[in-house]
């Protein structure tokens, strides 16, 4: 369950980062109020998960699946740039994540 847990920390993660941007400077109360209980329901579930994930991998593969969703999310809904740099980055933190979990199961 931790490992659902986690998967979810790091879906409401991407979803306060790309909030912050619709706040504007945290001048629309609509998308500020969204934002902030998506922070909430970030740190809310990774708490639960660090219950029984360690740490560092907790904390690694939650920021990675804030990264990797929020780059994508960029590309497709904002025309952020793409370039074969930023892909393989892009995978170098997917495979990290893989080796993360991986790492934790054992």
């Amino acid at each position: 369950m931790a490992w659902v847990y986690l998967a979810l920390a790091g879906l409401f993660e991407i979803g306060w980062a790309v909030g912050l941007r619709a706040t504007e400077g945290f001048s629309r109360p609509v998308p500020v109020a969204l934002t902030l209980i998506a922070m909430v329901l970030s740190l809310g579930a990774l708490g639960l998960a660090l219950r029984t994930l360690p740490l560092g991998t907790a904390y690694a593969i939650w920021t990675g699946i804030g990264t990797v969703g929020t780059v994508i999310f960029g590309v497709i809904v904002a025309g952020e740039s793409v370039s074969p740099i930023r892909l393989g980055a892009i995978a170098l933190i997917v495979i990290g994540i893989a080796g993360l979990k991986l790492a934790g199961e054992h």
